[in-house]
């Protein structure tokens, strides 16, 4: 063996292996591997010597509570040793010890390090990835779908490691966070009205929350036919109208049908009684349209924007989000509430492919970060498991949410919309009496809607009643109508 390590000998140009020597030595002498723990694995390293040093690196950590050269030496496999020889020209201890030499980040830039071996993995994955679908797509018989199908799934598991690791300021001390505290109460104060985050544009349930909270995600589930979309179309559109930021990403309604909603929603308030249905048969009077029109006139003032394409990934709310944030700024109303109908229509990865549990569970995940990343509040509605309609009481609970516990767990405040009019509607009473019973009890709730506040981190849990009209897609409070 010379006195000088060969590098691992990795088949790509573009590799630079002291991006990863430096991350490893800043491990071994004196690093602080919670910096790193929370992102970093060792399948993010090209160099397959520096997989086997970075397992045992977090072995230590795990096992012993430190990652000093010493202990991470016992845990190499005995079997490693042939490995470093063919690929270094070093035995382990002499390879681990030359690390020190690239280990110019030292403890203080560990985690940009971190990221860096992060970034290099992705970008030789990312090349690695547009080889195969060049040669794939040189075959005659190759379906393009099916290749560009392929490479998103792939591209969206890259951009999913890219986004892992903290991004913004996560640690305070006592004394900072009681100052940002007083200042949020201060600003409450001066407000006047109770609201410590974005007007939710109906003032029962801003009450009830304090508003729409910055850096905050809240579920919305209900059934179908409860009005999810109406209520998100009613907080989107008068959020926007008190100068908030709004962006609304349809998954399942287009944007021209969103539009015709608010054609009704706005002929409501001028006691026009237009329903949708009726709308988009063209079954209006020229009168009505007219005045409905002459009611728009607003439309083009709102900071409201509707993204309608379907099977968006994660990565692909990202870019929308990013492109809202700057038309935001542009109108110089910053983005402080994404609406996102409904969040299993959401395309996930393809890491938990068949695995619907973790599917949802990696998009809750990553809508909860895009609040805290971008300071809005992300409100996602959620279909709801088909165990509401065997209950008696149809009234949605927390274990209703579909598919996933963590909808619950990383949400901030969980709420259902509940319409008691829909089952009384498609029930039928065993006698006259209870018949005549249903009929009356139809009558006083078919416009009412509750919104059940099951989960709420800052606050109570507690029932709003308000006020829908279905037909028409209008939400308001109940007790001013």
């Amino acid at each position: 063996m010379n006195g000088v390590a060969k590098q691992p000998q990795i088949p790509d140009a573009a590799y630079v292996p002291e991006i990863e020597r430096d991350v490893l030595g800043s491990l071994l002498f004196r690093g602080d591997f919670l910096k790193v723990a929370s992102f970093l694995r060792e399948d993010h390293f090209v160099s397959d010597v520096h997989r086997v040093l970075f397992k045992a690196i977090r072995f230590a950590f795990e096992q012993y509570g430190s990652t000093a050269l010493p202990v991470v030496l016992r845990l190499i496999p005995p079997d490693a040793a042939v490995l470093f020889a063919q690929k270094t020209d070093r035995s382990p201890v002499s390879y681990m010890t030359s690390l020190s030499d690239d280990s110019v980040s030292g403890n203080s830039g560990l985690e940009r390090a971190g990221r860096a071996v992060i970034e290099q993995w992705a970008r030789l994955k990312a090349a690695e990835v547009g080889k195969m679908l060049r040669d794939a797509a040189h075959e005659a018989t190759a379906e393009p779908k099916a290749l560009i199908q392929g490479v998103a799934g792939e591209l969206d598991n890259i951009a999913a490691e890219l986004r892992a690791g903290p991004r913004r300021k996560t640690m305070y001390s006592l004394d900072a966070a009681t100052q940002e505290a007083v200042v949020e109460i201060q600003d409450a104060m001066a407000r006047g009205n109770g609201l410590t985050g974005h007007t939710w544009g109906l003032t029962d349930i801003n009450a009830a929350t304090g508003g729409i909270q910055p850096g905050e995600m809240a579920i919305i589930g209900a059934r179908p036919s409860m009005g999810k979309t109406a209520f998100a179309l009613s907080v989107a559109l008068r959020s926007a109208g008190a100068g908030v930021g709004v962006g609304f990403l349809s998954l399942e309604m287009g944007a021209k049908k969103l539009a015709m909603r608010r054609l009704t929603d706005i002929a409501f308030d001028w006691s026009i009684k237009v329903p949708y249905s009726d709308l988009i048969k063209g079954k209006v009077s020229p009168q009505d349209l007219e005045s409905v029109l002459a009611a728009n006139h607003d439309a083009d003032e709102l900071p409201l924007w509707i993204e309608e394409q379907s099977g968006l990934t994660i990565s692909d709310i990202r870019v929308k989000i990013d492109r809202m944030s700057e038309m935001a700024a542009a109108r110089r109303k910053p983005l402080g509430v994404l609406l996102i109908d409904y969040l299993q229509l959401v395309r996930p990865s393809a890491r938990y492919s068949g695995n619907r549990v973790g599917e949802i569970a990696e998009i809750s995940w990553a809508l909860r970060e895009f609040a805290r990343e971008y300071g809005v509040g992300v409100i996602a509605l959620s279909q709801l498991s088909r165990q509401v309609e065997s209950r008696d009481d149809k009234r949605p609970q927390l274990s209703d949410l579909r598919d996933s516990g963590s909808l619950e767990q990383d949400a901030d405040m969980v709420a259902f919309l509940y319409r008691e009019a829909y089952y009384l509607e498609k029930a039928k009473g065993k006698d006259a009496d209870k018949e005549e019973e249903r009929l009356s009890r139809l009558i006083d709730a078919q416009n009412e809607l509750e919104f059940i506040i099951a989960k709420q981190r800052n606050g109570p849990t507690k029932t709003v009643k308000l006020f829908v009209d279905i037909a028409c897609s209008a939400v308001r409070n109940a007790a001013r109508l």
